[in-house]
């Protein structure tokens, strides 16, 4: 090859190493934190930033060029951090309908490795904790250069810099006075980034005032007033589960493409438990949590507190507020915890009092793992009518029993087996593999929500089935969703409403409700009330006891 040659090629390769961080700054300035905003128009933006930045570069004398390096290196790791921070918005938005909280939600880090890989395998769900770990740290590494060749670039060329600057924050003023915008409708005289930075700063001093302030009402706690034999006296004699359906969420029984077979369950469940003897009354609860994150909303129902945030929640583990659970062990319940999604120790578990805490170790589970859920649901309420409810010369059981087999992915869901048949869980043998799995329903997004509304019928239909099977005159079951699922299935900005039910054989206990306006059957209408998870605390408590809390 000739000398001229291959000073062409390596020119060539110059402006295209040159056009590439261009590009990767401008889509770090001005691209979305949500995955609904990437469009083209998107990116037709002119950052007024990087014209800052530029003005910055030039103005410092050419003799002060390690200055001008660091300048670079330290607004590239800045932009880095801010496009690792719109990629992390984008999942928090799709996952979880919210973005990402750089004050407190780095928390979930573990959380989001155990779940990957729970969910699609060691292999696979190490793979994708690798993509993404490679991912941020490109950004990372990749951001700072690309700025420091830009810059040099400026530097070296700094006559035809200062004319394009020039330029360029004319038209910016341009644009910003005629208010031109894109086909996105977003002006074109961008400030995003700068916009996007101090949201995000600003947030922080509220977020550190929210952890004073809840602090102080979990210290404000009426209940501890209340004397023991003044709880829960319309309860007296029964077994009171409370149990949490992962993922029931309101786009479960109303505007969806599955709704009309989770609704079928809904109806049919309400004939079956009628045809037992129950009645059920139902409303929706909005959760503190979308998409994820359980323990926020089995801490709200709990402790009467809006517990939105790991921030609130480490918050509150720590208080002396006292829950349900307390109030039912106060009163003279036996006391349980059941979470078969656990697979070790949870110390933040003693919060609540309960007098027996159940997980996936110590339930006499034989059979096989389905995925993330360690077992399925039909086992779980067998085996804890077994250890709990079957035992003679008991007090009476309150419980809170948290269902998995609804959990994303929503693969590998279950078949409903004869209840009898349960026994140590080794019926299942085999039938996980007989079962879609995540590859065969994540390539699309139909398949996903016709999965999800499956694993909620299943979820449904085994409550229906221990209920019809061991249910009697001293059963009282609140059955609940915990959050909506993801944005998958819920769509874009849905709501964070879930269905709640109350079942009962007993009409006193439905009774001492009926002011509640709660609709009949196991299937709230869409005009059903709506509460906040946060209140249902006292509601309940007052509802079943001569004094509840002021």
């Amino acid at each position: 090859m000739s000398a001229g040659r291959a000073d062409h090629l390596r020119d060539a390769g110059a402006w295209l190493l040159t056009g590439l961080a261009g590009l990767l700054v401008l889509l770090a300035l001005t691209g979305p934190s949500r995955l609904q905003d990437l469009e083209p128009w998107r990116f037709v933006r002119l950052p007024i930033e990087a014209l800052v930045f530029l003005v910055l570069v030039l103005v410092l004398p050419g003799r002060l060029g390690s200055v001008r390096t660091l300048l670079a290196l330290a607004a590239g790791a800045l932009l880095g951090v801010v496009a690792v921070v719109k990629v992390l918005d984008m999942s928090f938005f799709e996952s979880l309908n919210r973005p990402f909280d750089v004050a407190i939600d780095w928390r979930y880090a573990g959380s989001l490795v155990d779940l990957l890989r729970d969910s699609f395998g060691d292999g696979l769900g190490t793979a994708l904790l690798v993509v993404a770990g490679v991912v941020i740290l490109a950004l990372l590494v990749l951001m700072p250069l690309a700025v420091l060749r830009l810059t040099r670039l400026t530097a070296r060329h700094r006559g035809s810099s200062y004319r394009v600057l020039a330029l360029l924050l004319a038209l910016w003023l341009v644009l910003a006075l005629v208010d031109v915008r894109g086909g996105d409708g977003a002006p074109l005289a961008s400030a995003d980034a700068a916009s996007y930075v101090y949201q995000k700063v600003s947030d922080i001093p509220a977020e550190l005032r929210d952890q004073r302030e809840f602090a102080e009402a979990a210290e404000r706690d009426p209940l501890r007033s209340v004397p023991a034999e003044e709880l829960l006296t319309g309860l007296r004699g029964k077994d009171v589960l409370f149990v949490f359906v992962e993922s029931y969420g309101r786009v479960a029984v109303e505007g969806s493409s599955f709704s009309p077979g989770v609704t079928e369950v809904l109806t049919s469940g309400t004939r079956r438990l009628g045809a037992a003897g129950f009645s059920g009354q139902s409303a929706f609860l909005t959760s503190p949590t979308f998409g994820a994150i359980s323990w926020l909303a089995h801490a709200t129902l709990q402790s009467g507190l809006w517990v939105d945030s790991q921030q609130r929640y480490d918050a509150l583990m720590t208080s002396p507020r006292k829950t349900l659970s307390h109030a039912f062990g106060r009163a003279g319940w036996r006391t349980a915890g059941d979470s078969p999604a656990n697979t070790s120790d949870w110390p933040q578990g003693a919060f609540y009092g309960f007098d027996q805490f159940y997980d996936s170790r110590n339930v006499g589970y034989r059979g096989p793992r389905f995925g993330y859920p360690t077992m399925p649901d039909q086992y779980t309420l067998d085996a804890f009518h077994r250890l709990e409810l079957a035992r003679e010369q008991r007090q009476p059981v309150m419980a809170e029993i948290d269902l998995i087999s609804s959990h994303a992915p929503w693969s590998r869901t279950p078949r409903i087996v004869d209840q009898t048949a349960v026994g140590d869980g080794s019926v299942y043998d085999g039938m996980p593999e007989q079962l879609p799995s995540e590859k065969d329903i994540w390539p699309s997004p139909q398949r996903v929500k016709a999965a999800y509304g499956k694993a909620i019928e299943y979820s449904l239909n085994s409550v229906f089935e221990f209920v019809e099977t061991y249910g009697d005159d001293d059963l009282v079951v609140v059955l609940l969703g915990d959050h909506q699922p993801a944005a998958i299935v819920s769509g874009e900005d849905a709501g964070h409403d879930v269905p709640i039910s109350v079942i009962a054989r007993d009409p006193a206990v439905l009774d001492r409700i009926t002011d509640w306006g709660w609709q009949a059957g196991l299937l709230p209408r869409p005009d059903a009330p709506v509460w906040r998870m946060d209140s249902f605390r006292d509601r309940f408590l007052a509802a079943y006891g001569p004094v509840g809390p002021d």
